[in-house]
C-alpha cells in the first residue's frame, strides 16, 4: 500500500476572510508536501474547488503544483480533482495544462478528473443542472487521451467542439501520459473506473468495510477493461482518511479528542449537495459536533475500529493500516490540515509516519503509477488525415534537432 496526503486549501474561521491568514495558510500547506517529498510519502493530491468559504481556498491548484515541484523530486503532484464541465472550462485547455505539468513535474503529475462535487460552484460557470455534468465527463474523458497524441485533433461532440484540425501542445513527456484518475462517489462508478482502466478515487465517509463491494467490483472489473480511456491501466483504488499519529499514544489520543471534531463535515454537508448524505446531517453553520460535545474514549475507539480515524503511534497505526491493506485500498491519503492539530504537529506526524510506517507498508521506492505508465502503447493514429509534403532547407541555429 502506498501513501499521500491531501491539500485542499482547508480555512477556517476569521481566517478565511483575513488575507494574511489566507497567504499564510495556503504557503503553509504547500510545505506539507514539500516537507513529505522528504519523508517517503509517494503522493501529494490537492483539491480544487470554487467558491467554498472556509473549506476550500484551492481554486488553482496547478500553481501550487509549481511551486511544490520546484522543491520536490520524488513526490507525484496529483490534481483530486479536475471537474470536467465544458462550461466551465474548454476540455483543450484542460489537455495542455495537464502535459504542461508533465514536463514541469518531470512525469510526475497525475490526472485526477470529476464531475464536481456540489451545485454551489458548479452555478459559478453557468452550470445549473449537475445532471449533466455526467455525459460532460463522458465525453470529455475520452477525448483528452485523444488530444494527448494525434497532432491533428478535431472534434465535433455534443458538449464541445474543435472545429478545424490543431496540434493541441504540449504533448504529454515520454512515453505513455499522466495516470487517469476519476472521483467515484457512488457504487456504480467504482466499476465504471474499472472498464474504464482507470484509478478510482473515494473518500471514505463511512465504514472501511461498507466500501468491501465497491472495491471488489472495480478489481473485478479493471482485470479486462471494456473501455479503456489510455494507453495504460492504472490499477489503483486511493482512499482518503485522517491520522494522528505522534511518539506518545496517550498524546495522540488527547490530540484527537480536541474540540472542533467535525466542523468540516458540516461544511462537507453544506457544499457537497450532489453527494447522499445521512438526512440529519449537521449542516454548517450547525457543528456536527456540538460546543458542549467531549469525544471520550469509547467514542474514539468505535471511529478508529470502524476506519473513520486512525490514531496513536506508529505501531499503534501500522496495525490500524491492515483493515485497509485487507479491503484492497492501494493508496491511503490523508487530509491535511487536520482539524485537531497545529501546525507543527502535523509536520511531527509527516515526518513520524513518514520514516517509521511507511517504509513498513511499502518498501517500494518506484511508484505504482510510474510502472503502469512504463506499459503504455499509444490507441490513435498520430495523424488523422494525409500529411503534405514539405521541407525545410533552413533552421535557426539554436534549434534543437531530436534522436
Amino acid at each position: 500500500m502506498e501513501f499521500g496526503i491531501f491539500l485542499n486549501g482547508y480555512i477556517p474561521g476569521p481566517a478565511a476572510h483575513d488575507s494574511q491568514c489566507e497567504h499564510d495558510e495556503l504557503l503553509e500547506q504547500a510545505k506539507y508536501a514539500v516537507f513529505a517529498d522528504k519523508h517517503n510519502w509517494k503522493y501529494v493530491w490537492f483539491g480544487e474547488h470554487h467558491g467554498l468559504v472556509e473549506y476550500s481556498h484551492m481554486s488553482a491548484p496547478e500553481v501550487v503544483m509549481g511551486w511544490v515541484a520546484g522543491q520536490t523530486d520524488y513526490i507525484h503532484l496529483c490534481s483530486g480533482i479536475t471537474s470536467l464541465p465544458t462550461l466551465k472550462e474548454h476540455p483543450a485547455r484542460i489537455a495542455e495544462r495537464a502535459a504542461m505539468l508533465d514536463h514541469m513535474t518531470n512525469r510526475r503529475f497525475e490526472f485526477g478528473t470529476g464531475r464536481g462535487a456540489g451545485s454551489h460552484e458548479l452555478k459559478m460557470f453557468n452550470v445549473m443542472d449537475t445532471d449533466i455534468t455526467k455525459s460532460m465527463w463522458d465525453e470529455v474523458i475520452r477525448e483528452i487521451p485523444r488530444m494527448w497524441e494525434q497532432k491533428d485533433y478535431d472534434f465535433h461532440g455534443e458538449h464541445f467542439t474543435v472545429p478545424t484540425p490543431h496540434n493541441v501542445l504540449p504533448k504529454p513527456y515520454g512515453q505513455g501520459h499522466p495516470p487517469i484518475w476519476v472521483a467515484c462517489g457512488n457504487p456504480g462508478t467504482f466499476t465504471k473506473a474499472g472498464e474504464m482502466g482507470i484509478g478510482a478515487i473515494a473518500f471514505n465517509f463511512e465504514p472501511i468495510y461498507a466500501l468491501q463491494g465497491r472495491i471488489d467490483a472495480y478489481k473485478e472489473a479493471i482485470q479486462s477493461p471494456i473501455d479503456q480511456v489510455g494507453q495504460f491501466r492504472n490499477n489503483n483504488i486511493m482512499m482518503t482518511n485522517t491520522i494522528v499519529c505522534l511518539s506518545d499514544r496517550e498524546r495522540a489520543r488527547e490530540v484527537a479528542k480536541r474540540q472542533g471534531f467535525g466542523y468540516l463535515v458540516s461544511l462537507v454537508n453544506l457544499y457537497h449537495d450532489t453527494m447522499s448524505r445521512d438526512p440529519n446531517a449537521a449542516v454548517w453553520p450547525t457543528p456536527a459536533a456540538p460546543p458542549e460535545f467531549h469525544m471520550d474514549d469509547e467514542m474514539l475507539d468505535m471511529l478508529i475500529e470502524s476506519g473513520l480515524l486512525m490514531v496513536g503511534t506508529p505501531d499503534d497505526v501500522s496495525e490500524q493500516l491492515t483493515q485497509y491493506e485487507k479491503v484492497g485500498c492501494d493508496q491511503l491519503v490523508f487530509g491535511l490540515p487536520i482539524e485537531q492539530m497545529h501546525p507543527e504537529e502535523v509536520y511531527e506526524m509527516l515526518e513520524i509516519f513518514g520514516d517509521k510506517v511507511i517504509p513498513d507498508h511499502d518498501p517500494d521506492r518506484i511508484h505504482s503509477t510510474d510502472r503502469h505508465r512504463a506499459t503504455a502503447k499509444p490507441k490513435f493514429p498520430m495523424f488523422q488525415y494525409p500529411v503534405p509534403e514539405f521541407d525545410i532547407p533552413v533552421l535557426p541555429p539554436g534549434a534543437r534537432i531530436g534522436k
